[in-house]
């Protein structure tokens, strides 16, 4: 069978018949690399578009949540992106209520990294060049046909390759998305806001004179210093415009005027940008050969900073599964799990933003729900659940009955190798086992064993996926057979090319 979803095609060459790369991958922003470094850790051949010639310049700086950051520190990343962020306390993100995050939150990294777009993209592309991801700028997916073997790809530069697999990491936008005819049902943008750091022209005494006397200020306006004289600056636009487009000065001048009856003498921005409350989810992960991953499969406002965060938890959970697929050993439905785990996660956060954007509303309403909400936050347990919810320690994905951890995420505990996620760089799963006397021995390609009585966990073992989280907990050598054939196929020896 063949299906076809092509922009203006152009002759078929024996590229259509011969793969010469395992995963395309339509986008080298953080998603797109940081899957295609997940796939190079097994050694699967990765090509990745962009349309772009060269990576962001602008220095807009975004935020890297806990679960994000272990993620960092699972592949051996942190230590190289440590030095380029700036370390903040992991509180006041529900709808900028300004509560501090609850003691004791069960993470190594318990905190979250502000660092300027344009690096950390680079650092994940220099990451999956290093492990042999190949990159090439200046063209995007123009067009695609896939069949029962593979998908032939045709780029925005007419030439038309072979793979097994092309994914969608293109953005909102998604080329991808939209010629493989997956609907992305949602609510449209009713409100465009400008975001941007810039320098102003006035002290800081003035600003918060002005910004005190100004009656039911929305809460999407506000002048925050950001150090150096520079402020960041947020204020609704006076109108709509092309947001593939960034804003200009006069745009904030005239926006800042309207809202507070003076400009505060902008000047001298780092970078300025423009964003709607659109929010969408695509009706689904997969069509065959073909994949949708982060804003290619979901948009949201960028209210408590989860779209960048969500977009790179979506490739690690993605990249060891297709990698599976590539390689031959994938259980039947594994590559199914990517939608059925990372779609239910996507639909949270797009209801978490709806309700931050409800709480966030000048309306009397709202800001009585808000002025509740801000009270019960006192309470811890509410206070923590929100936190876990926006930085993605709270998830749990759907294993089926078991101990409260399966499906959870394991924290970075100390083993006696030194720290857990050390153990994980490689993209492998681990037995970690208490009681001396478990194997996966017949897994010793896909599954690492670390024997540790010691290790700081209450139950006698567990099985980690390469993403981290928990596949099985026990001490039952037949039934982690059982769970080991679920996640990782057939042992060595005794399965067929299934890619």
């Amino acid at each position: 069978m063949r299906t076809s979803f092509t922009g203006d095609p152009s002759p078929a060459s024996d590229a259509d018949h011969a793969p010469a790369y395992d995963v395309v991958i339509a986008g080298c922003g953080p998603t797109g690399a940081m899957l295609a470094a997940e796939l190079r850790l097994h050694d699967v051949r990765v090509l990745v578009v962009d349309k772009e010639t060269e990576p962001k310049s602008f220095v807009r700086i975004v935020g890297l949540h806990i679960r994000s950051i272990e993620l960092m520190a699972m592949r051996g990343l942190l230590e190289r992106i440590l030095p380029h962020g700036r370390r903040r306390p992991a509180g006041g993100f529900f709808a900028a209520i300004d509560k501090p995050a609850p003691t004791g939150l069960d993470s190594a990294h318990a905190y979250l990294l502000g660092i300027p777009q344009p690096v950390i993209e680079r650092l994940l592309e220099e990451h999956a060049t290093e492990l042999g991801a190949q990159v090439r700028r200046g063209c995007a997916v123009a067009g695609f046909e896939q069949d029962d073997e593979g998908v032939t790809v045709e780029l925005s530069d007419g030439l038309r390759l072979r793979s097994r697999y092309l994914v969608g990491c293109d953005g909102a936008r998604s080329t991808v998305r939209k010629l493989l005819g997956v609907g992305f049902p949602g609510e449209p943008s009713r409100n465009e806001t400008l975001m941007g750091e810039m320098h102003v022209g006035v002290p800081q005494e003035e600003i918060t004179a002005t910004m005190a006397g100004i009656r039911e200020t929305p809460m999407s306006f506000w002048l925050r210093p950001f150090g150096g004289g520079v402020y960041s600056v947020l204020v609704p636009a006076l109108g709509t415009g092309d947001r593939a487009e960034p804003p200009t000065l006069e745009d904030f001048r005239q926006a800042l005027r309207a809202i507070a009856g003076t400009d505060f003498g902008v000047h001298s921005p780092r970078w300025l940008s423009r964003f709607g409350d659109a929010t969408r989810l695509a009706e689904r992960y997969r069509a065959g050969r073909v994949l949708l991953a982060g804003d290619a499969a979901h948009i949201h406002p960028p209210i408590g900073g989860q779209g960048l965060n969500l977009g790179v938890q979506d490739a690690v959970n993605l990249g060891w599964k297709l990698a599976a697929q590539v390689r031959g050993w994938a259980p039947d439905t594994l590559l199914d799990t990517y939608q059925a785990e990372r779609r239910p996660v996507a639909a949270d956060v797009l209801d978490n933003t709806r309700a931050q954007r409800e709480l966030m509303s000048p309306e009397p309403g709202a800001q009585a729900v808000r002025r509740l909400l801000t009270e019960l936050m006192d309470f811890e347990e509410v206070n923590r659940y929100l936190i876990e919810k926006i930085t993605a320690i709270g998830v749990r994905y759907d294993f089926g009955e078991g101990p409260g951890l399966l499906g959870r995420r394991l924290p970075d505990i100390e083993v006696k190798q030194g720290r857990l996620y050390d153990l994980l760089r490689r993209g492998r799963g681990l037995l970690l086992d208490r009681t001396g006397r478990l194997t996966a021995g017949g897994w010793p390609d896909r599954v690492d064993h670390l024997a540790d009585p010691a290790a700081a966990l209450d139950v006698p073992g567990v099985l980690l996926r390469p993403d981290g989280h928990v596949a099985w907990i026990g001490d039952d050598q037949r039934d982690l057979d059982v769970h080991l054939r679920r996640w990782f196929g057939e042992p060595a020896g005794s399965r067929g090319d299934r890619s």
